[in-house]
This record gives structure tokens, C-alpha cells and sequence, in this order.
């Protein structure tokens, strides 16, 4: 398998952290030198390691903002 390069080009904020030390965080990355996109995952504290994520575009990420704020939380 090949390499993924990436670059957190802005950390936007940290949503939890797990007991084991790692952070679910919203940053904004840009995957194999392609334009940054929002980026919702886990890291290790020195973002060396990753977990499964979900990347989203500007726009799916304003229809996601759309949703929450529809919600009743």
C-alpha cells in the first residue's frame, strides 16, 4: 500500500479526547498535495498516527451545519 501524504494546513478545534490519549479533532488537510478539505478523525498527539475519518468539501460540510442546526439537541 502505498504512502498517504497529508498536511494539517489549519486546526480548527479538538471535538473530544479518548482515555487513551488520543483527540477526534476538525482540521482542515490536504491529502497527496490536493486542495485542503474539512477532516473529522482521530490522532495521536503528535498526529503521527490516524484513525478511520470522514473528509468532507466546504459545501458538504455547510449541509452538515444546515443539519445539526435543525436538530433539537
Amino acid at each position: 500500500m502505498a504512502d498517504i501524504k497529508y498536511e494539517i494546513t489549519e486546526t480548527i478545534g479538538v471535538l473530544a479526547e479518548s482515555n487513551k490519549g488520543w483527540y477526534k479533532e476538525l482540521n482542515l488537510i490536504s491529502w497527496n498535495d490536493r486542495a485542503p478539505k474539512y477532516d473529522i478523525r482521530d490522532w495521536s498527539p503528535d498526529h503521527e498516527k490516524m484513525g478511520k475519518g470522514v473528509t468532507l468539501s466546504r459545501e458538504e460540510l455547510i449541509e452538515l451545519k444546515k443539519l445539526l442546526n435543525s436538530m433539537d439537541l
